[in-house]
């Protein structure tokens, strides 16, 4: 039995839509431009894409697993968008390079906070 996942998400992103990060800058600012995508994928995770990946492997895992301990790597961890993102899926931790690591902090924060108050206002409905 497995006890945790930890997503490569900038790996998953190459693997997923086939371009090289390390060539990424050479069309990705067009790519931008012409409005093929909105943000860079590099970036900020891809949610239709990789992001759909991910939500579902999580739901497969931890229907196998409830307890599973689930988390990212890499430069998505320090977006606060991609943060937002993977907070909604319910992953434990991210994990991003060190300069990056106030702006993750923060976002998941904001994050959590932003869940509470969601949370309380259906409460407050239900009440009503």
């Amino acid at each position: 039995l497995c006890n945790f996942f930890s997503y490569g998400t900038n790996d998953l992103t190459q693997m997923t839509m086939g371009i090289s990060r390390d060539d990424s800058n050479g069309f990705i600012p067009k790519y931008l431009e012409i409005g093929i995508f909105d943000d860079d994928p590099f970036q900020t995770i891809d949610e239709e894409g990789v992001g759909f990946m991910v939500k579902h492997s999580v739901e497969y895992g931890r229907s196998v697993n409830p307890n599973i301990s689930l988390s990212v790597c890499g430069e998505h961890g320090g977006d606060p968008k991609s943060i937002a993102f993977f907070d909604k899926l319910g992953l434990n931790y991210v994990s991003c390079s060190p300069y990056r690591v106030p702006v993750a902090r923060l976002a998941a924060g904001q994050a959590r906070v932003r869940a509470r108050m969601a949370a309380a206002k259906e409460e407050e409905k239900k009440q009503a």
